[in-house]
């Protein structure tokens, strides 16, 4: 008997499991599982076209292929949306219009990608050839040919640039589509398409293009389709964005190199008056000592301290993975810390080092400075709170070489470069009623927590579809955590490209 209610249970708990994915995605499944030869091949032929903003030549022949991807789907009133600035790559814009439907839901991502060092990838690797790989290369994953027949595994990886950003995204809205129209269903919205070909440049002329067509943009939600999923891997919402902006300094001293035997401990070092500068900016818990740093932070609301707490925790999971033993702000958790204003140090130079190092005194030291914002913040005002500290300690600044006269004067030199295309932060209440529909979409698509996160740790130029379209957006990542997106080595998992797929027809296909 008991061995009899045993079974009974665990067949209930199986019914209970594929009933939660609801039947409309095990049919997107189906017909992505019967295509996935066809959706890898268009997806490794889009890899190869280099995307880096600044490359003229090659970033238009992207939108000419996704456009091609498009008409192929049935996407209507296909086109390109242009910036009035001459040159700026165009976005590219689709529609589907529905029977019936009342409201509109956008679907974003962006076809640029990072600058790429073909010498930083590992070897055999090149940024713009896709490779299959077993597994991650640091897991002794190994490069096997794609296969003919269709068959891959959902473990294995495709290593190229943008494969997870954020051409996976482009990628899996387009077949998410192309899913559920030949699966003999329809989308409960009407749905538009808008990628973007500047997001890695930092997006400086989307203003112009959602300014000038704004009437062709208008929606009851967009939905962004980039970044990574939990690193617990589980899917997240994630209801906003962290804004960016940067900060260039260079701190001069002598006009030549000096003999650090002969004038070291008599002439400045800008080295260490460097150091000295920016470790004046942060205590020894990491938090900014920069006056007024976290003053205008808009606070979560009970919904977003809720959602936060439900936030899985992967602290000790990341710690191990990273090989760190302690973090920056000790007892704030990583979700916790994502959603407060940042101060980073991106990079520093001043002489040379390893078989390059010389006994000399350098003639200048310089740094860049990242300030990632939250909701409430102002990139340009956060920008101005860093200037105003530097100049507290001391420093006469300058947006110039330094002159005779100034050297003359002045005993603390830096030479401050701003941003001038910094972002602002966004965040969408997670009260909204289409936001539990949005919920409740992604939960039919899988069996375990989806992960709903006030803010992304990372950036995107958000506030300008608030600011020009008065629209609301959220952001429903794909990419696996690991994917070192902006880095050499970018791949994608492929059961991630997948899941994306199967979320992001979830979402057009909610009522």
């Amino acid at each position: 008997m008991k061995k009899q209610c045993f079974f009974f249970l665990l067949s209930f708990t199986i019914v209970q499991l594929v009933s939660a994915q609801s039947q409309d995605v095990l049919a997107i499944r189906k017909y992505r599982e019967q295509n996935a030869g066809n959706i890898i091949n268009e997806f490794v032929d889009f890899l190869t076209i280099p995307n880096l903003a600044k490359d003229i030549n090659n970033i238009l022949k992207n939108p000419e292929f996704i456009m091609k991807m498009m008409s192929k789907r049935g996407i209507q009133n296909v086109q390109l949306l242009n910036a009035t600035t001459i040159g700026a790559p165009p976005a590219v814009y689709g529609e589907v219009n529905v029977p019936g439907a009342r409201q509109t839901l956008f679907f974003y991502a962006h076809y640029d990608g990072q600058p790429v060092n073909p010498a930083q990838w590992a070897k055999g690797l090149a940024p713009f050839e896709p490779k299959l790989f077993t597994a991650a290369i640091d897991k002794d994953g190994t490069n096997i040919p794609f296969p003919n027949d269709g068959n891959y595994n959902p473990e294995w990886r495709i290593y190229a640039r943008s494969s997870s950003d954020d051409k996976a995204g482009v990628d899996a809205i387009l077949n998410a589509y192309d899913a559920i129209k030949k699966s003999g269903m329809q989308p409960g919205f009407n749905i538009k398409f808008f990628f973007e070909g500047e997001e890695e440049a930092g997006s400086p002329h989307l203003n112009e293009i959602l300014e000038k067509y704004a009437p062709l943009l208008q929606s009851d939600l967009w939905i962004i389709c980039d970044g990574p999923v939990h690193q617990s891997g589980k899917k997240q919402i994630v209801f906003g964005v962290r804004g960016d902006t940067h900060l260039d300094l260079i701190v001069y001293a002598s006009k030549r190199p000096l003999h650090s035997g002969h004038y070291g401990n008599w002439a400045p070092n800008p080295a260490m008056m460097l150091a000295k500068l920016l470790a004046s900016m942060k205590d020894d818990n990491g938090k900014v000592t920069i006056k007024g740093f976290y003053d205008d932070v808009t606070p979560l609301t009970p919904s977003e301290k809720k959602a936060l707490k439900e936030v899985p925790s992967v602290d000790e999971q990341m710690k191990k993975e990273l090989g760190i033993s302690e973090t920056e702000m000790p007892g704030v958790s990583l979700s916790e810390a994502i959603n407060m204003p940042s101060l980073n140090i991106n990079g520093m130079q001043s002489g040379n080092v390893g078989k390059m190092a010389s006994n000399q005194i350098p003639t200048y030291a310089t740094a860049v400075i990242d300030l990632r914002l939250v909701l409430g913040n102002d990139w340009k005002r956060q920008q101005q709170k860093v200037i105003d500290h530097i100049k507290a300690q001391g420093y006469f600044v300058t947006d110039h070489e330094p002159t005779d006269e100034e050297r003359k004067k002045y005993g603390k030199i830096i030479k401050i470069i701003p941003d001038e295309d910094g972002m602002n932060a966004q965040r969408t209440s997670l009260d909204l009623p289409i936001i539990k529909k949005v919920i409740n979409a992604v939960k039919t698509t899988t069996q375990a927590q989806v992960v709903l996160q006030p803010t992304m740790g990372g950036s995107l130029p958000l506030f300008l579809f608030e600011k020009y379209l008065h629209a609301k957006t959220i952001t429903v990542p794909i990419a696996n955590h690991d994917n070192n997106q902006h880095a050499e080595n970018e791949n994608i998992r492929l059961q991630n490209l997948y899941d994306g797929i199967e979320t992001m027809a979830a979402l057009m296909m909610m009522k």
